[in-house]
């Protein structure tokens, strides 16, 4: 049933439906793989009791069709509290903590069929694109088990890479989905900000940075979970009917217009052989026939950093802020953007708006020209996974601890829709990606450039045979 493990989401849905295979079967495999790679990788964490896991799968096999997820395993990310199973978000702070019901999106997910089987790593609260927490410790590439998985969605995208899980949700503030499918070799996207509704706790109204979203294998299963979670929520204000994927046809790119930013004029600092590996990359989309432009940067980087830190400091100091008030522990990092967020006033809030309200209309600007922007999923390639963030890139000093993946920001500050996409591999053999920004309510049309993406490179089909 090795097969089982690699095949994609939809597949097994279909096999699934036609009876060629069963959920029992699948479950098996699932733990089978999991048991055999995890414990090297650590990607999955809070499993559930195997045997509780092979009734839910039989009882899967005697039950109508729940879903579109009918019988599928998967794992949540450990920033979802899911009935029954540990939750801890990374946390000393929540360590054994089994919630009594779901969050929205692990809720939904069960409601179409998946069997939620465990958690996946995640950093502590979330904070920081490499995952490691004091809970579970750290979870390794499995291209390299001793580097960065990314994050903060590293564990979501490790079970893919290695075949732990058919799909894996993720959510994304400052490239949480995006960077862990560069450094895992499969895909992750960000949707439209208020396509998938978060959680209703604590305020609705002011913070529109972090979204939930789909990961997977390729562009056709995130299509298939996206449809699942996505969909307004009559308890949060900002939420529409998304426009349903359906199945992912392939774009014809033909035509298309495509703007390549790389290192945003000479703003953003790369390590050796990621534009490089991002450009070669590029030549995909020419054999497809689209047109692939260098465009002058359309906003000004250090304005938005300016403004990504206040709107995101001041979110995040709203949401741990009384954790730190209740005496909980928490990590370095959190307790600096605590500090940060509540020394912003309102005024300083308001003139980061501002500049976010600015870089909106130069991006509708921007995509009356371009079908599509073009930028890497990351600036460094998978570090040292005992480190906890890069200090520098090259001879430029990071002088925060988030600061060495600022070319996600342009997408997170806006609420842009933007896929990440495998971009292929570096001199040592370490995957990179790149993210296809769209204007907001594409994400069809990216999910469908994405397909046409994947059908001309499969570069999650291309792994070694140690993956």
């Amino acid at each position: 049933m090795t097969d089982l493990t690699r095949a994609s989401a939809g597949d097994l849905v279909r096999r699934l439906r036609a009876g060629d295979i069963s959920a029992e079967d699948l479950m098996r495999a699932s733990l089978a793989r999991i048991e055999a790679v995890n414990p090297g990788l650590n990607a999955v964490v809070a499993l559930d009791d195997p045997d509780h896991l092979m009734a839910q799968a039989r009882a899967a096999d005697e039950t109508e069709p729940r879903g579109p997820l009918h019988g599928l395993p998967i794992a949540v990310k450990d920033l979802v509290n899911v009935r029954g199973l540990v939750s801890c978000h990374g946390s000393p702070a929540l360590a054994g903590f089994v919630p009594e019901t779901d969050d929205l999106i692990a809720a939904r997910m069960r409601a179409a069929g998946a069997i939620l089987i465990g958690k996946t790593n995640t950093p502590e609260w979330g904070l920081g694109s490499h995952t490691f927490n004091p809970v579970y410790g750290p979870t390794r590439n499995p291209y390299d088990a001793s580097r960065s998985a990314g994050g903060s969605s590293g564990g979501a995208a490790v079970a893919l890479a290695a075949g732990m899980i058919p799909l894996a949700d993720g959510s994304d503030m400052m490239g949480s989905l995006r960077n862990p499918a560069g450094w895992n070799n499969v895909y992750g996207f960000r949707p439209s900000w208020g396509w998938v509704p978060s959680e209703p706790l604590g305020d609705t109204f002011l913070h529109q940075l972090a979204t939930l979203g789909p990961m997977a294998r390729c562009p056709g299963d995130l299509g298939l979970l996206l449809d699942v979670i996505a969909g307004p929520d009559p308890r949060q204000p900002h939420g529409h009917d998304a426009q349903p994927i359906g199945t992912v046809t392939e774009a014809d790119l033909k035509g298309m217009r495509l703007g390549w930013l790389g290192d945003w004029g000479g703003a953003l600092p790369f390590e050796e052989g990621v534009l490089a590996t991002c450009r070669a990359a590029l030549s995909t989309f020419a054999d497809l026939g689209a047109e692939v432009v260098e465009m002058p940067p359309p906003f000004d980087a250090d304005a938005m950093w300016r403004s990504w830190v206040a709107l995101r400091s001041w979110a995040v100091a709203g949401g741990l802020g009384p954790l730190l008030d209740q005496g909980k522990p928490l990590k370095d990092t959190a307790l600096w953007e605590i500090e940060t967020g509540r020394a912003l006033s309102a005024m300083d809030v308001h003139k980061a708006s501002l500049i976010r309200s600015d870089w909106f209309r130069k991006a509708a600007e921007a995509f009356e020209t371009y079908d599509a922007i073009l930028l890497p999923t990351a600036q460094v390639w998978p570090f040292d996974v005992m480190q906890d963030y890069p200090r520098s890139i090259g001879d430029r000093q990071m002088d925060t601890y988030h600061r060495w993946m600022q070319v996600v920001i342009p997408a997170s500050l806006i609420g842009l829709p933007t896929l990440a996409v495998p971009a292929g591999f570096g001199a040592q053999g370490w995957p990179m990606g790149l993210q296809i920004i769209g204007p907001r309510g594409s994400d069809k049309r990216l999910l469908q450039i994405g397909a046409a993406w994947h059908a001309a490179t499969d570069w999650p089909g291309r792994r070694p045979p140690s993956v």
